[in-house]
């Protein structure tokens, strides 16, 4: 595969530090543009669907006084960080298991429409200020974050096209210029995501050295394939976890890399930065307690977990870590960043849930170098860029993310172009809800090469 830096807006792998390539800026206002005119909503209804997952979600309608209407699914995760918004399940074990989201249906129903169509918005910011007043919490638990982030990103997609720009665009900062992101593709999982003993979550695969994002989605396809093939010549069952990541019984993570090792070489590409190199996330919140964690068997320490991860680091193709240590490890996660950070991304996820104001503040504590950007964890589109914008100043890399339980919404495909974060994950190359998003890449690509 051709290097990387031979195609300049395709990319993600600065080599000098690992860290992923973004658009930086000096300004500390948010992303997004305001519209001129403002935006008038005459109604904002919502129901309740299924997720990827077979749980129940929103999907949220909003209509505009000029007659145009505008959409969004929301999504769910399954391995979630303390600190996220809440989202509102019902409760009610005569329905759904008590996961339905009737309440939350109802809240942007009746008291977020009633806001909605009360006012002219002059701004996304300016709704989601408003959202976040009127739940009057700060996890969103009253409104909920589910009904709160729907809403959002449905006016995202108004206020863009209210101002005659492209979601791709009109989410990225002013000063910046897009850039297409390279996917990370989850083509085996195992942890909360899959019914096997493997504890590392998911095993990646980033096509660094692709010069495009079409031929990326090529690679993650190609590889995803032949990945197939070598478990089934190896004896393994090829059943998939929720991301649509194979899943079979194998529970040493040294056994799973060098298996993906072999398919991306098998494949026909490189294994390394130049060409396909892997991505981890070990989701370690879920086995650690009391900072020891079972991998495999075996109890580890924290010192122990970052001496195993440079261990792995040594031997196989690894390019990024993210939640390499619990959220509740602070103090690990300062080791594990001093003694791997320059060589490897270290990505936050349970750690930052999304914050600017952790995020913030882990910049100045030396944690990490990247952070995963979930929309639904923080609650809104405003939030979302506002983090993105401390990670573009504070000179850390960001990766858009889906989460576990998904629609067929192609939102965070957007968001990672108009970002310019360079870094994108929505699961493997395959399965409706997570092909979706790659899929919008492609075609986003494709318009900007007719620009």
């Amino acid at each position: 595969m051709p290097r990387e830096n031979e195609h300049h807006d395709f990319g993600s792998c600065d080599r000098g530090r690992c860290y992923g390539r973004h658009v930086s800026g000096d300004r500390a206002g948010l992303d997004g543009r305001s519209c001129v005119m403002g935006v008038r909503f005459v109604s904002a209804t919502a129901n309740e669907v299924l997720d990827s997952r077979s749980r129940p979600t929103l999907a949220v309608h909003l209509l505009t006084a000029e007659g145009r209407g505008f959409s969004a699914g929301v999504p769910s995760g399954a391995s979630t960080g303390s600190r996220e918004a809440v989202e509102l399940r019902d409760g009610d074990d005569a329905r759904y298991g008590g996961q339905g989201v009737l309440g939350a249906v109802r809240n942007v129903n009746e008291p977020i429409a009633e806001l909605l169509t009360s006012r002219v918005f002059e701004s996304l910011e300016d709704l989601d200020r408003a959202m976040i007043e009127l739940d009057g919490t700060d996890d969103k638990s009253s409104l909920g974050a589910n009904a709160i982030v729907g809403v959002s990103m449905a006016a995202a997609r108004a206020f863009a096209a209210a101002d005659g720009t492209p979601l791709w665009r009109f989410l990225g900062p002013a000063d910046g210029e897009p850039r297409m992101p390279v996917p990370h593709f989850n083509v085996l999982n195992g942890g909360v995501h899959a019914a096997n003993d493997l504890d590392f979550q998911e095993f990646m695969i980033a096509p660094l050295g692709a010069p495009s994002a079409a031929e990326a989605v090529r690679a993650g396809s190609e590889i995803y394939g032949h990945l197939k093939s070598l478990l089934r010549e190896r004896g393994h069952e090829v059943g998939l976890g929720d991301e649509g990541g194979f899943a079979p019984e194998i529970a040493d993570p040294a056994d799973v890399l060098q298996l993906v090792a072999d398919a991306i070489e098998g494949a026909g590409y490189t294994a390394g930065r130049d060409g396909v190199a892997i991505a981890l996330d070990p989701a370690s919140s879920e086995f650690e307690k009391d900072c020891v964690y079972r991998v495999a068997g075996r109890d580890r320490s924290s010192d122990e977990m970052i001496d195993y991860y440079a261990e792995l680091v040594d031997r196989f193709p690894i390019w990024s870590i993210e939640d390499g240590l619990s959220e509740r490890d602070r103090d690990g996660w300062r080791r594990l960043t001093e003694r791997l950070g320059e060589r490897v991304q270290l990505v936050g996820d349970d750690l930052f849930v999304t914050n600017p104001a952790i995020v913030r503040d882990a910049i100045a504590d030396g944690i990490a170098n990247a952070a995963l950007i979930k929309v639904n964890q923080i609650g809104t589109v405003t939030e979302t860029l506002e983090t993105l914008a401390v990670c573009r100043e504070g000179d850390y890399a960001a990766m858009v993310s889906h989460r576990s339980g998904e629609s067929d919404d192609s939102f965070i495909a957007d968001l990672a172009v108009a970002s310019a974060c360079g870094q994108i994950k929505s699961g493997a190359p395959a399965r409706g809800e997570r092909i979706a998003k790659y899929n919008r890449l492609v075609e986003i690509e494709a318009l900007r090469a007719r620009e």
